[in-house]
């Protein structure tokens, strides 16, 4: 009959890089390259779009439809790039009413 308490093996140790007070790593990209991606996706639709409106009014595209579209692209992209921003100013404000 073997013995169940033996087969308790103890904890691993813990590492010092896994405690509460050190700063975690960041394995992926980090939230100012994700705003700055953001950054260059709504200018992008917003030159995508000012060049084509810009290229309708030279003569050079007939395509109401496209140009349309890209306006609109661009438009809620902004808009909820606006949103966004909003939501994150809102709780940087929430955050310093907290009282420490």
């Amino acid at each position: 009959m073997t013995n169940p308490i033996s087969a308790i093996r103890p904890p691993a140790p813990i590492a010092a890089d896994n405690l509460a007070g050190a700063p975690p790593r960041s394995s992926g990209a980090g939230f100012e390259d994700a705003l700055k991606e953001a950054f260059r996706g709504v200018d992008a639709l917003q030159k995508n779009a000012q060049s084509s409106m810009e290229g309708l009014l030279r003569g050079e595209s007939e395509d109401l439809h496209k140009i349309a579209l890209d306006h609109q692209r661009a438009a809620l992209a902004f808009d909820l790039f606006l949103q966004m921003r909003n939501k994150a100013v809102t709780a940087y404000q929430e955050i310093m009413r907290m009282q420490v």
